[in-house]
């Protein structure tokens, strides 16, 4: 007689929930960049132990999202442009060739994404907006039936949903956000692959370049000018 198994419930990954909520914290701006972090303080605000934050912070830490710092802690990564750039570029030529492929099925996306991500960019949650925003992409890699695609692109979400996290906070880019997403859906509809690339390519390269001027203008704000040195001033 075969042995009888018991059905058992696997609760959820602690160390992901935590890591997860942090990710979106610093995703959002909830966390900024430079802010310190520590274990107590997360664990607190989480209603979980230690352990878990800690774990999760050495993955942040090796994904690039937080540094160390002197003393306790550490610090959320800055945002630097020119790496962010080169993940644009990587994500530009992948969301051309899901296009592509998509067109060429004729894949029709729910309208239903695009009247989330319109309805996000009404409010006022930053992270709402990102999962519409990434909901819709990973509707097109999936429509491409290319499953290397989305393999490939995912590493690299995590830090764009970062950089999209910034580039949201500015109300201009929302709605603009998606008109560019529904018109590149009809051309995959229509089945003009060539458009439906092209669209895909110059969205990422706006989104790429709505970063640079967002962490520029940040950076001219909270540069302090150096006054000019007085007549006996020291060199």
């Amino acid at each position: 007689m075969p042995a009888q198994l018991v059905s058992i419930e696997v609760a959820p990954d602690l160390v992901d929930q935590v890591y997860r909520a942090l990710l979106g914290a610093i995703s959002s701006g909830t966390l900024a960049p430079g802010e310190r972090i520590t274990q107590e303080d997360i664990a607190q605000r989480l209603s979980v132990s230690r352990q878990p934050v800690l774990q999760a912070l050495r993955l942040l830490k090796k994904d690039g999202f937080v540094l160390d710092a002197p003393g306790r802690g550490v610090l959320v990564a800055p945002l630097e442009a020119e790496a962010m750039r080169k993940v644009y570029q990587v994500r530009g030529a992948l969301d051309a060739l899901a296009a592509r492929l998509a067109a060429r099925q004729r894949f029709r996306i729910d309208p239903k994404l695009i009247e989330r991500g319109r309805r996000a960019a009404r409010g006022r949650n930053v992270e709402a907006m990102i999962d519409a925003d990434v909901a819709f992409h990973q509707a097109i890699y999936a429509a491409s039936g290319n499953p290397l695609i989305a393999q490939s692109a995912d590493p690299h979400w995590r830090h764009l949903r970062r950089a999209m996290g910034a580039v949201l906070q500015a109300e201009p880019q929302r709605e603009t956000l998606w008109d560019e997403h529904e018109a590149i859906a009809d051309a995959i509809a229509a089945g003009n692959a060539d458009r439906a690339a092209r669209l895909s390519e110059e969205h990422v390269s706006r989104a790429s370049e709505a970063l640079s001027e967002r962490l520029l203008a940040h950076a001219a704000s909270t540069h302090t000018a150096i006054p000019p040195k007085q007549k006996g001033d020291k060199a």
